[in-house]
């Protein structure tokens, strides 16, 4: 029979097995938090890591933004720096002129013609070109109509007169050319009316 004090009493049996399983507990415990701490270590060195590597794009962005910025204020250095000896050949002959040094006029137009090659070559060496369109059909992606004239000599929506030359740089029109263009003579028009 058991007695009412024996019920309270622990056993030694028993007290052994909540000692170990305490230190059972503990260590779990201590390799949890130990976890933990690693853990929350490498997620430092990341979230660091980010920040980081989040400055240094920003650095390169603003980098980028600088030189771009550069490159679009001087983008037409190179153009100018070309020009500017023709810009001064035009002012050593409008001295010459003004000074009364250039009196013959062939003088003056065989300077001129000079340079407007040297103006031309620059332009050409720039990827600049002419739309030749003088004699050909009209197209709409080179070329404004300005007026329709009625022609029996060239069929219709030629072009017959170029009032302003138009231009591609390298492959894309800057400058469209303003054109007359050919229509079908007038007793053409009357006849497919009736």
């Amino acid at each position: 029979m058991i007695k009412k004090d024996d019920k309270h009493k622990e056993h030694p049996e028993d007290l052994n097995s909540k000692k170990h399983e305490s230190r059972e507990e503990k260590k779990k415990e201590d390799t949890a938090k130990k976890e933990i701490e690693t853990l929350k270590a490498e997620a430092d060195k990341f979230r660091n890591s980010l920040l980081r590597k989040a400055a240094e794009f920003e650095n390169y962005k603003k980098r980028t933004e600088t030189e771009i910025a550069g490159y679009l204020k001087y983008a037409s250095e190179n153009v100018v720096r070309q020009l500017l000896p023709v810009y001064d050949d035009i002012n050593r002959s409008i001295e010459s002129v003004e000074k009364g040094e250039t009196k013959d006029f062939e003088t003056l137009k065989q300077g001129v013609l000079l340079i407007y090659d040297k103006f031309r070559n620059v332009l050409l060496q720039e990827g600049l070109e002419e739309i030749d369109i003088l004699g050909k059909e009209f197209d709409v992606n080179t070329c404004d109509a300005l007026l329709q004239v009625p022609r029996k000599d060239v069929p219709p929506h030629t072009v017959v007169d170029v009032a302003e030359k138009g231009y591609k740089l390298k492959d894309k029109v800057i400058r469209f050319a303003k054109v007359i263009v050919s229509a079908e003579p007038e007793n053409k028009q009357e006849n497919k009316n009736d």
